[in-house]
Parts: C-alpha cells; sequence; structure tokens
C-alpha cells in the first residue's frame, strides 16, 4: 500500500502547479514538526462512546458495535483525499479476513453523509462510513488538524468545497488514525500518523488482531 501511497505524492509533485505544492508542502512540514502524539488518546484508554450518522442516514453507536466484538475504527480526511481512497480501498480488500476474525471495520470522516455516500460507493466499500460532524468526536481524540487559510486556494485550484462537504469553513480534518479497540471498549493499538501521506497497512491491522485474540 505505501508504494501506491508514494506514487500518489510522486504524482502530485511532477504535475501540480507550483503555488499548491509550496503551499502544500509547507503545510504539511509545519504540521508533522508541531504535533505532539502525546496529546492524543493512548492505548490503555476507553474508547469514548459515540453515536454517528452513517451514509444512509441511520445512527451507528460504539455501544452496539462492541456488543458485537471488537472494532477497528480508522478516521480519514475526506473522499476529495486521493490518499485517503487509497487507503479505504486497501482496507476493503482486506475486508473478509477482518470479518472472519470477528473484527467490525468502521470508517470515520468529517464529511456529510452525501459526501460519505459518494465516497462508498466510489471506493464499493462493504462497511460502514461514519459522519463526525465538525470533527467533534475527532476532538475528543485529539487527533484533529486545523489546516491554515493558505490552503483554501489549494482546495479551489482542485474544486474540493470542504464548506458544503464538511458542512462547516474551518478546514479541519482529522489527522489519519486507526485504533483497535477490544470488546470491552479499550484502545488496545493506535496508529496516528501525522503525515498523511502515509498510513497503516492493513496487513499490520490483522496483525494486531490475532496478537488481541492470543492475549484473550
Amino acid at each position: 500500500m505505501q508504494t501506491e501511497l508514494d506514487g500518489v505524492y510522486s504524482h502530485f509533485q511532477a504535475n501540480a502547479p507550483e503555488f499548491v505544492k509550496t503551499t502544500v508542502v509547507q503545510a504539511k512540514t509545519d504540521f508533522t514538526r508541531s504535533f505532539d502524539p502525546k496529546t492524543t488518546i493512548q492505548v490503555g484508554s476507553k474508547l469514548p462512546p459515540f453515536e454517528l450518522p452513517d451514509a444512509k442516514l441511520g445512527t451507528v453507536s460504539s455501544a452496539d458495535l462492541l456488543a458485537k466484538g471488537p472494532i477497528l475504527l480508522t478516521f480519514y480526511r475526506g473522499g476529495w483525499c486521493p490518499f485517503c481512497n487509497v487507503a479505504l480501498q486497501h482496507l476493503q480488500r482486506r475486508l473478509a479476513e477482518f470479518q472472519a476474525k470477528g473484527v467490525m471495520l468502521v470508517a470515520i470522516s468529517p464529511e456529510l453523509p452525501d459526501s460519505t455516500l459518494s465516497t462508498a460507493e466510489k471506493n464499493a466499500l462493504a462497511f460502514p462510513v461514519l459522519t463526525d460532524l465538525h470533527n467533534a468526536y475527532a476532538h475528543q481524540l485529539g487527533i484533529v488538524w486545523k489546516q491554515p487559510r493558505s490552503m483554501e486556494k489549494v482546495f479551489e485550484a482542485f474544486g474540493n468545497d470542504l464548506k458544503t462537504r464538511n458542512g462547516d469553513d474551518s478546514l479541519e480534518v482529522p489527522v489519519p488514525s486507526t485504533f483497535l479497540v477490544d470488546k470491552n471498549g479499550v484502545i488496545r493499538n493506535a496508529h496516528v500518523e501525522a503525515d498523511y501521506t502515509k498510513r497503516l497497512d492493513p496487513a499490520t491491522a490483522l496483525e494486531w488482531i490475532d496478537a488481541l485474540q492470543k492475549a484473550d
């Protein structure tokens, strides 16, 4: 997966307008330097409960999910993000393996249900994709990046209207993160990466699950 992600970034570097590259690289560099992983929710903590709308305007709660077993919770920035789409596609490819191990895969972004439905359809996702309105839940976990206003011109250049997609103009996005939560609601593994061009490989998540099952 990382090879594919690196290819996306190389394509961006080779083809994006110069002002876009400069702005994006500077914003990413500044955030990765300033981000402190110790300020995020930590392994061993209880996952705060949530009730979030899904793409079909139903409601999904952490209590209902955990009643069925462990969950693998992944946060992505939005369907406009090519790195997120690659990560979601790779998770979908391993979905049957997660299900065979009794783990529910769930994705969360700040996008409104209409946009999450588009993302799910575009990537043929067969797992729940939820809306975290205004990143309220991501804020609880300490995994929010308030992007600089300089990024507005970048989104305009690519035709991405975050205000329409997210329902606000904060430019806030979740830090790409994945958590394995056991049936008791305790976070057993976490991958929180400030550099959004790097993601947890699904193979590693499956290794987490194997270790969890052996421990239990």
